[in-house]
């Protein structure tokens, strides 16, 4: 399996993450809830794997491009 780091796509905080490290995802499925300009906006994965590492707790800021989860990409 390969690793891929999965990026935010918004400037915001994080109120929820919705996955711990062993989740087995399924592309499309949230990821993280952040808060961004009043309004909570999902980050849905890409890819489908399991996730090995999350990068960011609840109420920190993230910056659009960083990197904020890890998976072990399923292989096709």
């Amino acid at each position: 399996m390969a690793q891929c780091s999965i990026a935010a796509h918004v400037t915001g905080v994080v109120v929820e993450p919705k996955v711990v490290v062993g989740d087995v995802i399924q592309a499309g499925d949230d990821l993280i809830i952040f808060e961004s300009m009043k309004m909570h906006v999902p980050l849905a994965s890409p890819i489908a794997g399991t996730v090995v590492e999350t990068l960011v707790d609840i109420g920190d800021l993230v910056e659009e491009g960083q990197a904020v989860v890890i998976v072990d990409a399923d292989e096709q």
